[in-house]
């Protein structure tokens, strides 16, 4: 009832894959209407007919990771990527296809401050994104960044709840959340499911 579709950076396509990512959305509702479907991308360079050609193509959830607070960007992602990049992809999906839900994920312990968080969810907000989640930066190996800090359930809980006072739709926020997982799919497939009953019966109603 609720697919998560990714791949790995197709930096090597001119298009970062978008176009396969929306064929497959298309024969999967073609094959299943009632299928939500959340594709998890990359930020396409910054190429924004790719982001459209995705928003367009029928998926019900865009998402990508912003990944950090602003200061820390270009410490822990690809020196290609970029806050205000991430920022320009998750608004202008929703410019393209609106109704289409947006959502991001934020790994904590890396260093980020309480206010950098905080104001990262603030420029989220500002353009509208759905969902976030918010997880524990786990260091992959040795050769990757170190863990600053394993930050407590207690402000994984924090974050939740000033998530939420800022509108947010849906906030996950612990230990071991992660962007996709089954719990998170199933709360969403549910959100989604009954705000467009109810957007249905309101356009009844008016007619």
């Amino acid at each position: 009832d609720y697919i998560v579709l990714t791949s790995v950076d197709r930096d090597d396509i001119p298009d970062g894959g978008a176009s396969h990512f929306g064929t497959t959305v298309e024969l999967l509702k073609a094959k299943k209407p009632s299928l939500l479907v959340e594709c998890l991308v990359s930020d396409f360079q910054g190429d924004l007919n790719s982001v459209e050609t995705l928003a367009c193509s029928g998926l019900d959830v865009y998402a990508h990771n912003v990944e950090t607070v602003r200061r820390l960007q270009k410490f822990v992602r690809d020196p290609r990527a970029g806050y205000d990049q991430s920022l320009s992809t998750l608004k202008h999906a929703k410019e393209a296809k609106p109704g289409l839900y947006t959502k991001t994920s934020i790994m904590l312990g890396l260093g980020e401050t309480d206010e950098e968080v905080i104001q990262t969810m603030k420029d989220l907000r500002e353009i509208d994104v759905d969902v976030v989640t918010f997880g524990q930066y786990l260091r992959p190996t040795e050769n990757h960044l170190s863990v600053v800090e394993y930050v407590t359930p207690e402000k994984f809980d924090h974050f939740r709840k000033v998530g939420e006072e800022m509108g947010f739709k849906y906030v996950a926020s612990g230990p071991m959340v992660r962007s996709s997982y089954k719990a998170g799919e199933f709360y969403l497939k549910h959100m989604i499911s009954k705000e467009r009953a109810e957007k249905e019966k309101q356009e009844e109603t008016s007619k």
